[in-house]
């Protein structure tokens, strides 16, 4: 089976040959590159992937197409990098590595004892009010942005095969961007304060989406893709591991609002796509919210989060939601635990989630940095074993 078509019927709610496989389709599913490498050297296998990190900040790459069909993966990402310019843009000193986002966001890593770049400033964060903020700042012009991403999208093309095609984000979630750009103490008290400012962000940040978004869709048109667009992969992080970042209510008055108009433009410009959404934590009061908004995809499926158990995640909303994620937690699991309890992990989720279609599985968020080898294959190859129909 096509791996497009067996990704078609975990969508339409259908159990093909056995369940889809995810591994760098989108930039919160992915690999990290130490992770990757060690992997790879397990088995003898290159640590081949694309020349250019797909998200440096997190050092996620994206294996080349000989280690994608090794694998067995499913999925193949199309998109813009975190940052198109990466390289030009870099700068170091004789400990750190530097950079500069197009958000005027600070990113630095240190040589010797980083794994990923951490943002070290906030660039709204020293004034009074994000209203008062927002008179001096707008966001970029994705548009003086088409020429490099036509470019990275037609290398990607080249090497898709038959796998099924997910066109990922530019940047991060509507809230996860304000946070980054106002500073997280200052956001959170502008949400009481400066409710407008909030707002008038969101607004923004929705704009400069959907551009990105129409770009995406004229360049997928021009190539007579566009109808074999299978998933659209959106994301904001709503939860913590206990709770939601914020009260449903405000969630429901400020944010939500802005991710249904997001989804519906999206709807109108690849109607034949599935909504994916990222959203880490416990967030199953607003799930209900979300599939309103237009969510068809929720991922990571955070089973270790508050209120978060698969079995009654699977009962009440199977019918509505396709899970992609909760193939295993990457925060005890996968990471500490021996390889039997991998094995056992991968088989007791497949179990609970596989039965009707409607999940692809991919860990809970990137494969990090330490994850050792030997959990990563014994994690690939109880779904390899457990994961047939």
């Amino acid at each position: 089976m096509k791996e497009s078509e067996r990704l078609k019927k975990a969508l339409n709610f259908e159990e093909a040959d056995r369940v889809p496989f995810d591994c760098g389709g989108t930039t919160v599913s992915g690999f990290n590159k130490t992770a990757f490498e060690k992997a790879m050297a397990h088995r003898n296998l290159p640590a081949s992937y694309q020349a250019k990190s797909v998200d440096p900040i997190q050092q996620i790459v994206i294996p080349t197409p000989d280690i994608l069909g090794q694998l067995n993966i499913d999925t193949f990402r199309v998109g813009a990098r975190r940052i198109m310019n990466f390289e030009e843009k870099l700068q170091e000193d004789q400990d750190y590595y530097q950079i500069t986002d197009p958000y005027h966001c600070d990113w630095q890593m240190h040589k010797q004892t980083d794994l990923y770049y951490n943002q070290v400033n906030y660039p709204l964060a020293d004034y009074e009010s994000l209203s008062v903020a927002l008179s001096d700042f707008n966001l970029y012009d994705i548009a003086g942005s088409k020429k490099i991403l036509e470019a990275d999208i037609e290398l990607q093309l080249k090497d898709r095969g038959t796998k099924g095609i997910v066109l990922d984000r530019n940047c991060a979630g509507l809230t996860e961007m304000s946070l980054r750009i106002r500073g997280y103490d200052k956001w959170f008290m502008d949400t009481i304060l400066d409710p407008e400012g909030v707002v008038q962000l969101l607004d923004q940040l929705v704009d400069h989406k959907i551009a990105y978004w129409e770009m995406m869709a004229e360049i997928m048109n021009q190539r007579g893709l566009i109808n074999e667009v299978l998933v659209i992969s959106e994301a904001d992080d709503l939860g913590t591991q206990n709770s939601l970042l914020l009260s449903p209510d405000m969630l429901r008055s400020m944010v939500i609002p802005k991710i249904n108009h997001l989804l519906t433009r999206l709807k109108k410009l690849f109607p034949s796509a599935k909504m994916f959404f990222h959203t880490d934590g416990a967030i199953k009061p607003i799930l209900p919210d979300l599939i309103e908004a237009g969510v068809d995809i929720l991922n990571p499926v955070q089973y270790t989060a508050a209120d978060m158990d698969l079995v009654e995640l699977k009962k009440n909303f199977g019918q509505d939601l396709v899970f992609w994620g909760g193939g295993i937690d990457t925060q005890e699991i996968l990471n500490k635990g021996s390889v039997q309890q991998v094995k056992d992990e991968v088989k007791r989720n497949i179990e609970i989630l596989a039965p009707g279609g409607g999940f692809v599985f991919t860990t809970i968020h990137n494969i990090q940095a330490d994850v050792p080898p030997e959990n990563f294959w014994a994690m690939w190859e109880a779904l390899m074993e457990f994961g047939k129909y």
